[in-house]
């Protein structure tokens, strides 16, 4: 079996730094190369300028028609009667004369399900739900529970877990217990772990404290007699919130994929819990993640875990649960199962979101440390190159060469653009004029350039309204002219991706390139705007307090 494991930082040498340097090194030679170019031949530095610009212009009008196909299936998806598609799963057959909406994938599905192709079915599946907690406040806590208690599932076969920080002190073990206590008998079962503090080779984080807990619930299994290959893992971070058809829809998913336990199943991030109350740079920020996970459910050949996902407890079991050392356990969790199954893995990504916060904390400045502390550890899935790379090529395993480089240079690919992207499109038609005044093809660029954004424009606008009808209603509390600022707002797009985005993947990069490593996950603090208006945060990180 190949060894899924991230070599611990005082093992990587050779080939491994080299790829951990090589998304930084791209990255920076990429931002200086017009300047670079632009003193070796001029003519060179405009066609590598508009040849940039015109495969993201390409790309940026693919994105706007798969964020409206992305909406439009989601739509379609929230409007359908799960109960009554996993009831025609569980008899493997189409039920008639009760009025329900059927699609025609879904008949697809039955026909192939009669032929005997999945051995699960609905009845036999139980779901457990991780919630993973530091110390944000039951204002956060408990809307989550809510959720999932609203939801349209049986909750008789639903375990729920609480994965609390041991660090984070007493108070916040008693929040938990409370809520444990409130809401137990609700669910099949509920209980609480603590994560102790100070295990030797785990970095701090969400990684470590999920794999605890999961280990503690595989003994509740085989406690209990129930074997995990029935047992679905969701879990989620304290302020996720599933829709109500998110459960049957993972029960559905989970029944009508050929061998269910080598694959993922990533439902729909959505950050709208707390949108209206969000300053105006963090929800520009927030709807365009929306907008770009929209996009993704169209993709599912690049689906990847992200936050909230449901996987085989089976799996998670073989595989030893999630990585305790990396601080970007979501998106590695991909690339682990990938090398766990030697290229037979997959994420189906769901249609039905998962609800989640923007980043908000008590005050702006703070809200804006906190923005560019999430994004950082985002980008630092850079780091994630170097582990492909050395798992792919240089240890023994079983998977075609030719789909794991595919999967390297998109992933290389995603970072060095999310780092220098928005920089190359908004400045660098302005460097050649700057340095060649007199050059007719250097004056030109920028009104070549400016013609093509304009163009660009027109696709934003299918963006734009796609994040405009996913918004939730707007709290009373607030006047129209906010809806006013919820257009407005885009005008600071280019602003918010630089600021945050750019700047965050280049600190991420440049920390790779000098060993300079995330070693500890900074949670953040999280506030929560009341109905009256009063604002209740709590310091998420009991190492800050």
């Amino acid at each position: 079996m190949t060894d899924i494991e991230i070599p611990y930082e005082k093992d990587r040498h050779g080939h491994y730094r080299f790829f951990e340097i090589l998304p930084g090194a791209l990255s920076w030679t990429i931002l200086f190369l017009p300047v670079i170019l632009s003193y070796i031949n001029i003519t060179l530095a405009v066609i590598f300028i508009l040849a940039y610009l015109l495969i993201y212009f390409v790309r940026s009008i693919g994105y706007s028609i798969g964020s409206l196909r992305g909406y439009r299936t989601m739509k379609q998806h929230l409007s359908l009667n799960w109960r009554a598609l996993v009831d025609d799963v569980e008899k493997r057959a189409i039920g008639h004369d009760d009025g329900v909406k059927r699609p025609q994938w879904h008949k697809d599905n039955i026909e192939r399900l009669s032929t005997g192709s999945n051995e699960y079915r609905p009845s036999e599946l139980i779901h457990a739900v991780i919630i993973a907690t530091v110390n944000e406040n039951t204002e956060v806590l408990e809307p989550t529970i809510k959720s999932i208690v609203n939801g349209e599932h049986d909750n008789k076969k639903l375990i729920l877990v609480f994965a609390y920080e041991g660090r984070a002190g007493e108070e916040t073990e008693i929040r938990v217990n409370n809520l444990i206590a409130k809401y137990k008998d609700n669910f099949m079962d509920a209980f609480a772990v603590k994560h102790p503090a100070n295990i030797p080779d785990e970095v701090i984080g969400k990684g470590a404290n999920i794999s605890f807990a999961g280990r503690r619930l595989q003994e509740y299994l085989e406690n209990k007699k129930i074997d995990p290959k029935l047992v679905i893992v969701t879990t989620l971070d304290a302020d996720n919130r599933p829709d109500k058809r998110y459960f049957l829809a993972v029960n559905y998913l989970f029944c009508i994929v050929p061998d269910p336990i080598r694959a993922s199943y990533q439902p729909l991030p959505m950050f709208t819990n707390n949108i209206w109350d969000a300053p105006t740079m963090m929800r520009v920020i927030a709807t365009g993640n929306t907008l770009f996970y929209i996009v993704g459910t169209t993709r599912p050949h690049r689906s990847r875990n992200f936050s909230a996902h449901a996987q085989s407890m089976r799996a998670l079991i073989d595989m030893n649960f999630w990585s305790v050392r990396t601080v970007v356990e979501d998106g590695h969790h991909f690339w682990r199962s990938y090398f766990h199954f030697n290229g037979d893995y997959r994420v189906y990504p769901i249609s039905i979101p998962v609800y989640q916060d923007a980043v908000l904390a008590d005050g702006y400045f703070k809200t804006m440390k906190a923005q560019f502390i999430q994004l950082r550890r985002w980008t630092y899935g850079a780091s994630d190159v170097a582990y492909v790379a050395d798992k792919g090529f240089f240890t023994k395993n079983a998977i075609p060469k030719s789909d794991i480089l595919s999967k390297l240079l998109n992933l290389l690919e995603g970072h060095v653009t999310w780092a220098t992207g928005i920089i190359i499109v908004f400045g660098a038609a302005f460097i050649p004029p700057l340095i060649h005044p007199q050059s007719f093809a250097a004056n030109e660029l920028p009104l070549i350039v400016s013609r093509i954004q304009k163009i660009g424009l027109v696709g934003l606008l299918a963006s734009v309204y796609v994040c405009l009808v996913t918004l939730p209603p707007r709290p009373s509390r607030y006047k129209k002219h906010r809806s006013i600022l919820m257009i407005v707002q885009w005008i600071f797009a280019p602003v918010a991706g630089f600021l945050f985005g750019s700047v965050a993947a280049f600190n991420s990069q440049t920390r790779l390139m000098f060993k300079k490593y995330l070693s500890k996950f900074d949670v953040t603090e999280k506030a929560v705007v009341m109905k009256g208006g009063n604002v209740i945060s709590s310091e998420a990180d009991p190492d800050h307090s």
